[in-house]
């Protein structure tokens, strides 16, 4: 099977159901972002070590993933049409629940952090900046699944708490914002 089909060269795309768009509908660009947030999750995960606390946080992300990809193809398909496999609150339950489990272990914050620290950190928090971007998209899609807002809102949240977590785990101090006149 070849992966180039030729049938986006004229700036169109199909959506779950065949049914053509521009690729600059707002469907596409807001599938497209999760999958930009996918995969900066992926880059993210690339960065861990291999340590015991590691693992089961790369279970975690790779669950995440998975759902964000199913979210990706509940905002590919049309209004009206549903499709197989449906975003359920037990989705967002596990990212809050998630949160609280690695909240736990964090230093409370203080004062305002900077994204950065580790590699992996930078990258989860370079995740959570572009959920937001599909959040915002998300918002204008017409007859979106509720559960999507709310993943991908909680989702945001969640990739700040995991950069967090990766920077404690992996004993790096994580940047903060200092005021000009100090």
């Amino acid at each position: 099977m070849k992966i180039y089909t030729k049938t986006g060269d004229k700036g169109t795309t199909s959506l779950i159901f065949g049914e053509r768009v521009s690729k600059n509908d707002i469907r596409v660009e807001a599938y497209g972002t999760c999958d930009e947030a996918n995969s900066m999750i992926g880059l993210g995960v690339s960065f861990l070590p291999d340590e015991e606390w590691a693992k089961d946080a790369i279970t975690v992300m790779r669950k995440v993933q998975t759902v964000l990809f199913h979210v990706g193809a509940e905002l590919a398909t049309p209004a009206g049409k549903e499709v197989a496999w449906k975003l359920k609150e037990e989705d967002v339950q596990f990212l809050e629940q998630t949160i609280d489990r690695w909240q736990e272990g964090l230093k409370p914050l203080k004062q305002f952090i900077l994204p950065g620290g580790t590699p992996a950190a930078s990258a989860l928090h370079t995740g959570r900046t572009i959920a937001r971007r599909a959040e915002r998209l998300a918002v204008a899609v017409e007859g979106v699944n509720p559960l999507v807002m709310s993943y991908l809102n909680r989702l945001s949240d969640f990739l700040f708490v995991a950069a967090r977590y990766v920077n404690e785990k992996m004993n790096m101090n994580e940047p903060v914002l200092h005021e000009e006149n100090e």
